[in-house]
């Protein structure tokens, strides 16, 4: 028996998110359809985080255990050809036989895009957040650092509790306009320090702004409602100390709106292996 790990890209518009679900088409309903209509085998896969409906991945990671004859490598384009074209297949290889996509995680990092004009946009539409007034991504930016370190995020938690704890470490976090062309990649937008980022100038130019996230966890509608409680700082409903205050008050009821999940990606897990 091998552990075989995926590294995975999807479009998550038409589907109920990665878990599977009865009757509801799911990211990893379709990839395990996938590995048994390859193998003749039925496969549990575990993956690095479960994004919820319409949400998309660039960087999602899933795993597991086969003894089918296939060099680890080819499971890539032998697994694409039995799936949709909005679920691709990046990258197959080995990892070691207690390797788990979940556990193993040491961190991940989310993105989310607004697409910060008045006129709408035909091919944008599924991944992206419009909103037409603009909107000050540097208060923003500035706001968004007092949730960096270990906080507890029950004010930005869905139906809390859903886990055991919601303490989480976010690492890292920023906030940026950008340009169009660089924001499908997984590597981060920015590569700068987070230092670096808080103290340059941010430009006025592109239409999109950007959200970097990088965490050890991340809680039920954590990141949507992150960027959704910002935005009120982008409008000048709010500023930074309203921000620290909502993450202390630990009340849900006072952040912001959930952004929309069109404009949330998994860009990127990082692991040891």
């Amino acid at each position: 028996m091998k552990t075989i790990r995926l590294r995975i890209a999807y479009e998550g518009t038409n589907y109920a998110g990665w878990q599977t679900q009865p009757n509801q088409r799911t990211i990893q309903g379709e990839v395990e359809r996938a590995i048994q209509k390859l193998t003749g085998q039925p496969v549990s896969l575990l993956c690095a985080g479960r994004t919820d409906s319409g949400v998309h991945a660039l960087g999602q990671v899933a795993s597991f255990r086969s003894d089918f004859s296939i060099p680890p490598n080819r499971w890539r384009p032998a697994l694409q050809s039995k799936l949709p074209d909005d679920i691709v297949i990046l990258e197959s290889d080995e990892v070691p036989e207690d390797f788990h996509a979940t556990f193993a995680a040491k961190s991940k990092r989310y993105r989310y895009v607004i697409y910060n004009s008045v006129v709408d946009h035909p091919f944008w539409r599924r991944f992206v957040w419009r909103i037409s007034q603009k909107l000050d991504a540097e208060a923003m930016n500035e706001a968004a650092q007092s949730l960096v370190g270990k906080h507890d995020f029950r004010s930005f938690e869905s139906h809390w509790p859903n886990k055991a704890t919601s303490i989480r470490t976010i690492k890292e976090l920023s906030v940026h306009r950008s340009g169009q062309w660089d924001l499908w990649s997984p590597e981060h937008t920015r590569s700068q320090s987070r230092s670096e980022l808080q103290n340059q100038p941010q430009s006025d130019d592109g239409d999109f702004i950007c959200l970097e996230i990088e965490a050890d966890g991340f809680l039920y509608n954590m990141v949507r409602t992150i960027m959704g409680t910002l935005v009120n700082v982008g409008r000048g409903t709010w500023t930074a100390a309203d921000i620290e205050r909502i993450l202390h008050a630990q009340d849900r009821t006072i952040a912001g709106g959930t952004a929309p999940a069109s404009g949330l990606f998994m860009a990127q897990v990082y692991y040891d292996v």
